[in-house]
């Protein structure tokens, strides 16, 4: 495939996937702001060395129950989200500032962040454009940064599931993205807690940016 053809490609993915979040976006909001992802939110903040309070970008914020979250606990929250409509309504609803960009055509501040949150949103990055992606993240983040992602496991396969285009990684397919991006593994664990392995279908885990980066 030329590769003027596979941008092409990735780009309409991400885009009807966008679209389907963008035509939903009321009913997203009403079905997951009390979702409880407090394990995640304090998996973040207690892996970051840095002195609080911490400048945090929620990658993917959605309507923006998370920027709300982490602006109520004395951080200083950035959103960035594909969809106009989750932008307007993670603005309203948090108070934080919120950038709208493709996640495969990322433009983030260089060295800027303490932490990046990437709560349910990496997923539906094709695997071609993965690490690109993963790179400008890397390229973000303060050195000694920390990034956290959460992405429902599976066996490595992609594609649409429905409207949506999803990448199903488990956890030693994903681990060979990251630490090709050059991040240093902290751990990760399966959500949600207390259950048995086949009903815990979110993978959650920690990545750190070397110090001498």
């Amino acid at each position: 495939m030329e590769p003027d053809n596979d941008i092409e490609r990735i780009t309409h993915i991400t885009q009807a996937t966008l679209q389907h979040y963008e035509h939903s976006a009321q009913q997203f909001f009403e079905g997951t702001r009390d979702h409880d992802v407090s394990q995640n939110v304090g998996a973040l903040l207690g892996a970051i060395r840095s002195a609080a309070p911490y400048r945090i970008l929620d990658l993917g914020c959605g309507p923006g129950r998370d920027l709300k979250t982490f602006s109520e606990l004395g951080h200083s929250a950035v959103g960035v989200d594909g969809s106009a409509e989750f932008v307007r309504m993670a603005r309203a609803w948090s108070g934080c500032e919120v950038w709208q960009q493709d996640f495969v055509q990322l433009d983030l501040p260089a060295a800027a962040f303490d932490g990046i949150f990437a709560n349910a949103s990496l997923f539906h990055v094709p695997s071609a454009a993965l690490p690109d992606v993963l790179r400008r993240l890397y390229a973000a983040l303060k050195p000694d940064g920390v990034l956290f992602s959460s992405n429902p496991r599976g066996d490595n396969r992609e594609g649409w599931n429905g409207p949506r285009y999803g990448s199903y990684y488990d956890y030693e397919t994903w681990e060979r993205y990251l630490t090709a991006a050059g991040f240093e593994a902290l751990g990760h664990y399966y959500r949600p807690p207390g259950l048995p392995r086949e009903q815990q279908p979110w993978l959650a885990s920690l990545w750190r940016k070397p110090m001498s980066s």
